[in-house]
This record gives structure tokens, C-alpha cells and sequence, in this order.
């Protein structure tokens, strides 16, 4: 109960921030204040109306918001967000185009589960969509999934993968974003063993920590300062009574967000400080640069307890991935049996979540595949968020990408049934 507690004591103080906002935004904009100008009364309402939205987006899942683009043809095409596979813990999405031709390129993009929604993967999949059929891992919060759907660990983690490339056919072309990438190459080295037929046609893996010690990081030191049983009592909470989830152990997302927001402090607070005063001017609205980015950052959703601890323990601490002895249900998923997935990997030069050298050592774990469909890139100058999402992705990675993707879409492949 003493975690349940706890979790509930966490969301009344996050609840109750969330109504002082609101409490000092309505008081402050009383029209009897008018009478009698004080920019004290202004601050006030500003204070309150930042207050009020930052800790109201903290239990809010954001919207796709992604109505439409413009075709080649110089027409509005809607864009709708369909489930294709629902299962507990995540769902795979597709992005449907109306009145769109079939696309040559099929992407199933990998969206993290660290803490953010798939959403944070917004842009990436705007920059997508003109150029190609796009399928994204939407995962669920934890705190609504009942305690009856049972565990969801690194291993569920792996096997909803090889269900979703199942469904999506060979014809796919799997792109991991950080978190995803280890468990997304293993889920294809379980493909490559168990199903070959089913196998993507090609993997990018984007920041991940295939070998979190190839180049560490304060991540990597985090992990490797703490242990298990540490990292357990002060992380892990109950779902408290307000969720459908009640009962279940998570790593909550509130306090997820308190080790964000810890890491660049000061810059958090400067830029909502500065946000007050931009509302108090008047020059704020409900979609400017602040507002675009903490209604996002802010949105945090719980992880299962059982996921968070063993992707630190098996993925960071033991390495499984980076020694090629990752299991699921009890047998190895040997990564050197990929042998006709193309591979490329893309790390950012100042990445400091996952550095330089954590994701390329995915190719020399490939021991099975020649190097002419092995493929890496380093973008200088570019960091975590960068390499998929901001400018270095937009101008230099994406097209790189595309053209990775054009290099092994329509090349032969040796089935099983041809093997027989």
C-alpha cells in the first residue's frame, strides 16, 4: 500500500498544481482587477495560465494532429490513424492516405517506450508520409492497463515486434528510434532463425544502445552506479486508485519527468519563466515554440516496473545484446543469424543519451550479413533529438535513409519455400 501511497501522493500534487493554475488564472482575470491597472495582477493570471496547462499536460496523451499533406498532385490528401494490430501493452498504427496510389515503400517505425508517447515521433513521421506507406508502435500507459493482462518485460517487448513485422510482411522496412534499436535487432534475429519469410527487408537503427559501454554516458554511469535492488525500491510505485491499472508496478511517469526536467534545470525553468513573461505581454499563443514543445515533453506515461528493470539489468548492466546472449523464452536469439537484412545504423556526433559508438556496434554483432549490406552514418554536430527529428534529420539523414531504403526494396530474396 506504501507505494500506492506514494504514486497517489505524487498525482494530488501534481493535481493540485494543476488547480492553483487555474485557481490564480481565474481570480487574476476578474474584470473588477481592471478598475484599477496592476501589472502584479497581469503576472498572476500569466503565472496561472502556464501553471494550469503544464500540469494538466502532464496526464495527457497528445494528439497525432495530422490532418493532411499535400500530394504530388497538388492535392489535400486526409491522413487518418487506423489500429491494424491491438493488443494490451501497444498497438501498431497505420497512417492511411486517402486517395493516395500505393506506395513502393512500406516503414514500420519503432517508437520508443521511455518514458514519452509514440507522438514524440510527430515530425518524423510528417517527413515520412509523402514518401512512403508509415506503420508506428503506439504504446499505452501502463496505469490503464489492468493487473489482469499480466507482465509486459523486454522479452513481450521482442515478441510484439516479430508480431508486427509478421503482419506487415517482407515487404517492410523496420527504422528503430533509441530505445527500440537493441530489441528491434534481436526481433529481427529472432525472425531470421524462427520465421525467415517474415524478415524485413531492411533495418535502420537510430541512437540505440546496442553496446551501452561502447562509449559511456551519464545513462550508461547510472546504471552502472545503482543497483537492482536500489533501483527498485526508489523508482518503482503502484498504480493508485484513480487508474484502471490499480495495483500494477510501474516506473511512473511523473517522477520519469522529474529526472528529465533535473538534467537541464536551469534551462527548464528559464524557459518557463520566460513564458510567463510572454503571456503577460501578451505575445504567447496556444501553438508557439514553447507551447509546441512542453505540451509534448510534459505528456509522460507510466512504464511497467518489469520492462524498465529488465531493459536496465539485461540490456545495460549484463549487455546481452552487445554479448550476443539475448534469450527469449529460454533460447538464444543469436544476432549473427541475419544474413539477408540490410543493416544501417545513424548516430549524432554530441548525442548524449546514446554516444557515438553505441548504435554502430550493431554491425559487428552482424556476423552472418556481408558488408555490402552493412551501412553506417555519423551526422556532425547533431544530437539525441536531432538525428531523427530536428534539422540534421529533415536535410541529411532522411534523404540518406530513403535512398537505404531504394537500395534494398526490390532485390531477391531466398525464402524458405524456395530453399526447399
Amino acid at each position: 500500500m506504501r507505494y500506492m501511497a506514494g504514486y497517489d501522493m505524487m498525482e494530488t500534487m501534481r493535481n493540485t498544481n494543476q488547480w492553483m493554475g487555474a485557481t490564480a488564472q481565474a481570480i487574476a482575470s476578474y474584470p473588477m482587477f481592471a478598475m484599477i491597472p496592476n501589472p502584479a495582477m497581469n503576472w498572476i493570471a500569466a503565472w496561472g495560465e502556464v501553471t494550469e496547462r503544464t500540469f494538466q499536460r502532464m496526464i495527457v496523451k497528445p494528439d497525432w494532429n495530422i490532418q493532411s499533406f499535400v500530394g504530388e498532385d497538388g492535392r489535400d490528401h486526409p491522413v487518418s490513424v487506423i489500429p491494424v494490430v491491438e493488443r494490451a501493452f501497444g498497438d501498431l498504427i497505420h497512417f492511411k492516405v486517402a486517395n493516395r496510389k500505393a506506395m513502393k515503400r512500406k516503414i514500420l517505425l519503432v517508437a520508443p517506450m521511455s518514458g514519452h508517447y509514440a507522438t514524440l515521433l510527430r515530425s518524423t513521421v510528417i517527413s515520412l508520409i509523402p514518401d512512403a506507406d508509415v506503420y508506428v508502435t503506439d504504446w499505452h500507459n501502463a496505469r490503464d492497463i489492468p493487473v489482469s493482462e499480466g507482465k509486459f518485460d523486454v522479452e513481450d517487448y521482442t515478441l510484439y515486434l516479430v508480431d508486427f513485422m509478421r503482419h506487415l510482411g517482407p515487404d517492410t522496412h523496420v527504422i528503430a528510434v533509441c530505445q527500440p534499436a537493441p530489441l528491434t535487432l534481436a526481433a529481427t534475429a529472432y525472425l531470421a532463425e524462427e520465421d525467415p519469410d517474415a524478415q524485413p527487408r531492411s533495418l535502420t537503427l537510430i541512437g540505440g544502445p546496442i553496446d551501452p559501454d561502447a562509449a559511456p554516458t551519464e545513462v550508461t554511469d547510472f546504471g552502472r552506479r545503482i543497483t537492482m535492488g536500489q533501483l527498485e525500491q526508489t523508482m518503482i510505485q503502484r498504480v493508485g486508485f484513480k487508474y484502471a491499472g490499480v495495483g500494477r508496478k510501474v516506473y511512473p511517469g511523473l517522477l520519469q519527468l522529474s529526472s528529465f526536467m533535473s538534467m537541464n534545470a536551469d534551462r527548464h525553468s528559464k524557459a518557463f519563466n520566460d513564458q510567463i513573461v510572454r503571456v503577460a505581454q501578451g505575445q504567447a499563443s496556444d501553438y508557439d515554440t514553447h507551447n509546441r514543445f512542453y505540451d509534448e515533453y510534459l505528456a509522460v506515461m507510466d512504464m511497467t516496473a518489469e520492462f524498465y528493470l529488465s531493459t536496465v539489468e539485461r540490456v545495460f548492466k549484463n549487455r546481452e545484446i552487445a554479448r550476443n546472449v539475448f534469450s527469449v523464452k529460454g533460447k538464444r536469439v543469436d544476432i549473427g543469424k541475419i544474413t539477408d537484412v540490410a543493416v544501417k545504423t545513424v548516430e549524432g556526433s554530441k548525442d548524449d543519451i546514446s554516444a557515438p559508438g553505441q548504435c554502430v556496434a550493431a554491425l559487428e554483432l552482424c556476423t552472418g550479413l556481408p558488408d555490402s549490406k552493412k551501412a553506417s552514418h555519423l551526422e556532425d554536430g547533431a544530437g539525441h533529438y536531432g538525428i531523427f527529428a530536428g534539422k540534421s534529420w529533415r536535410n541529411n539523414i532522411r534523404p540518406l535513409v530513403l535512398e537505404f531504403i531504394d537500395a534494398n526494396t526490390s532485390r531477391p530474396r531466398k525464402t524458405r519455400a524456395a530453399a526447399k
